[in-house]
């Protein structure tokens, strides 16, 4: 198992009534790469997400996360996830100190090591000063910010996060760039869905590109966007681009 993917979708499918959410998704993420997740609104990244997390059953297919099936073994192959949801619902009620701790001490770690792990956490993410606040209190992207030290408490061997510098401050976002980069050189490995082209272009070593349930493009950033940037093959894979000529009332004038 130790030379297996980090994680390993086969022929994933999801249906919501009678919308196809994701339609028969294969994908590999080698081990120890940072990968991005890509695709326009409603293409299915979080639903595929929420499938390799344990969040949401798959109606068919098989999930691998280091070469166990989630499915057949949830606790334990749960135990190596790190996940940051899309829309995450926290214990607001608890202060971001407490919260993390509860987080650490549901994956089963001494209370010392996770006082320990919190403080280090709460200082990396720029909270120490917040650290006895209740998280209710917290912006949309402080929520954020102790959401993903809940995903890293535990030190998980994968981390799945949905739009993480989603609401986050352009100092906070770069120290969480950073933190993410030492983590993937120490072996582990990081999924990420982003709407911003550059900044996964920048971060990421891989990329797929999902539309309408598939995966239209995948590998290295390099392979995908080809002698283009990453955002205009992303725009000629997936289509939908209009002109804005219908809107000539918009436009100013001097007259």
């Amino acid at each position: 198992m130790s030379n297996a993917p980090a994680l390993e979708l086969r022929g994933l499918w999801r249906k919501f009534g009678d919308k196809i959410a994701v339609s028969g998704i294969d994908l590999v993420v080698p081990a120890g790469s940072f990968y991005g997740l890509v695709g326009p609104n409603g293409a299915g990244k979080t639903t595929t997400l929420s499938m390799s997390t344990g969040l949401l059953q798959p109606d068919f297919g098989t999930v691998l996360v280091h070469g166990h099936d989630l499915w057949a073994n949830p606790i334990e192959v749960k135990a190596m996830l790190g996940v940051l949801p899309d829309g995450v619902r926290l214990f607001d009620r608890l202060t971001g100190e407490q919260l993390i701790t509860y987080a650490g001490l549901l994956q089963g770690l001494d209370r010392e090591t996770v006082a320990a792990r919190a403080t280090d956490l709460l200082a990396a993410l720029d909270l120490t000063a917040d650290a006895t606040k209740l998280v209710v209190e917290y912006s949309a992207g402080m929520t954020k910010k102790v959401a993903l030290a809940c995903a890293l408490v535990h030190a998980p061997r994968l981390l799945v996060l949905d739009e993480p510098f989603e609401a986050v401050d352009p100092v906070s976002a770069a120290n969480i760039r950073d933190i993410l980069g030492s983590y993937v050189r120490s072996g582990g490995t990081v999924i990420v869905s982003s709407h911003v082209m550059d900044l996964v272009q920048r971060m990421c070593d891989h990329v797929a590109v999902i539309a309408a349930g598939h995966v239209l493009a995948a590998g290295t950033i390099d392979e995908v966007r080809g002698d283009g940037s990453l955002e205009d093959r992303f725009v000629d894979l997936v289509g939908g681009r209009v002109s804005g000529e219908g809107l000539a009332w918009l436009r100013t004038s001097s007259d």
